[in-house]
């Protein structure tokens, strides 16, 4: 691989910046004169083609920034200061969100996870111990859809958690940054109108899934709801200019780009799997999303590191590297073919 070659990028589906759709309607929308803080018309226009695509006319509609700021405001926001959130191992507020959660004053509980999906199981093993006023009380269920693996869940698994966290009084949440990626996945028998049935609060991600920035955070248990907009103000996530987020939700939803975006992503990652398989490429896990994982020896490493962006997953043991690709509405089939072909050629 020719060093000089522009490089070509698979580290994240938020490099970049957004699509031509959203910024065009950002532009036609700039020089008009809008409410602030989410109270403008676009706003508005989003959580109505949202509540509608959810089944939901009730659910409140919030529109934040980033993921992590979503799941700070809404975790600390539904949870008393005794209480303490479930996630699996590899939950991204476990691993990736500098301890965000905790900063709110709740524990992140963890639990080992298949394929980096929580199972009532491992919830009920977590509830056994906490049972008494000496321990955090376990409180609230956190799942991500699609997980930190790529892997999705199916309706009768969330089903499954949905049940037991009813059974329970736990509250369920479901991070969406990827959810785009997750319903449009092959094997998905997810509807939004599903999540929003099974869960108490989810959020859309649209910061990977070809917006600016910006994700929707939708709250269906009504309890929940209450003066959520005081705690938004005091996180920092009420936007002056939230018509920035409305006009691109509204664009994402308004005639289904948002899920032809995620499914474009999508096949990209199918023909990268069915391309690097070809070439011998070891899988570290089944993922039907944007996001692939693979083991790649010191010297495949060094020499992809040269023209391709990539995540460093993990170091194993025995010197072997786990390195991650990830595919985005922006991904074209080249880019692609050429990754497949030149890790064939290291193979």
């Amino acid at each position: 691989m020719d060093a000089a070659v522009a490089r070509i990028g698979f580290r994240n589906d938020y490099s970049e910046g957004a699509h031509p759709r959203l910024l065009q309607a950002l532009a036609s929308a700039s020089g008009e004169q809008n409410a602030g803080y989410g109270l403008d018309r676009h706003s508005a226009r989003a959580a109505e083609l949202i509540r509608a695509a959810c089944a939901q006319p009730q659910a409140q509609v919030h529109l934040l920034a980033g993921g992590t700021q979503t799941n700070l405001t809404a975790l600390g926001a539904f949870l008393r200061p005794h209480q303490a959130v479930i996630a699996a191992e590899s939950g991204h507020i476990a691993v990736h969100e500098t301890g965000a959660i905790e900063l709110t004053g709740h524990k992140v509980l963890t639990a080992p996870g298949v394929d980096g999906k929580l199972t009532p199981e491992a919830i009920e093993a977590l509830l056994a111990v906490h049972d008494n006023e000496h321990l955090v009380q376990p409180k609230l269920v956190y799942v991500s859809d699609t997980t930190e693996l790529g892997t999705i869940y199916r309706r009768a698994e969330l089903e499954a958690i949905s049940r037991l966290c009813r059974a329970r009084g736990l509250l369920l949440f479901l991070d969406g940054a990827r959810l785009g990626a997750a319903l449009t996945a092959e094997g998905n028998d997810l509807t939004l109108a599903d999540i929003a049935a099974l869960t108490d609060a989810f959020y859309i991600g649209g910061t990977k899934n070809g917006a600016l920035l910006g994700e929707a955070l939708v709250i269906v248990h009504p309890a929940l709801q209450v003066d959520f907009r005081y705690l938004l103000k005091q996180r920092g996530a009420l936007l002056a200019k939230g018509m920035v987020l409305g006009v691109q939700f509204a664009t994402l939803f308004e005639d289904g780009l948002f899920f032809a975006l995620a499914e474009h992503a999508n096949r990209m990652a199918r023909r990268l799997r069915e391309g690097l398989e070809a070439a011998g490429a070891r899988f570290v896990v089944d993922s039907p999303t944007n996001q692939q994982f693979i083991v790649v020896t010191p010297a495949q490493l060094d020499a992809l590191a040269r023209r391709y962006d990539f995540e460093r997953w993990e170091t194993r043991g025995d010197g072997e590297v786990v390195i991650r690709f990830v595919t985005s509405w922006a991904t074209t089939a080249a880019m692609v073919d050429t990754l497949c072909g030149d890790f064939a050629a290291l193979a």
